[in-house]
């Protein structure tokens, strides 16, 4: 035989537990947008460790942005294989 449910199906406990349904999603929302954004940025600390043990010559803040930019929107492995072929 089915149990009866025990939560009484009332319009309060039905906005209640909507409003606690919402407040659960914002939280994975904020979980998952600080987690996208350590993401993007993870390549960080490896680029910055890679520059720290070569020397690197004289190059202009626009240059220096371009690079960053072309790494941010093509990723390292598809600026690194074009760079490879520069040399």
């Amino acid at each position: 035989m089915p149990r009866a449910a025990t939560r009484a199906d009332d319009l309060a406990s039905i906005e209640r537990r909507r409003e606690a349904l919402r407040a659960e999603l914002t939280a994975l929302d904020e979980r998952a947008k600080a987690i996208e954004t350590a993401a993007k940025d993870a390549g960080r600390p490896v680029l910055m460790a890679a520059l720290e043990r070569i020397q690197v010559g004289a190059i202009d803040k626009a240059d220096a942005r371009a690079i960053a930019s072309a790494i941010a929107v093509h990723g390292g492995s598809a600026v690194a294989k074009h760079l490879a072929s520069l040399a």
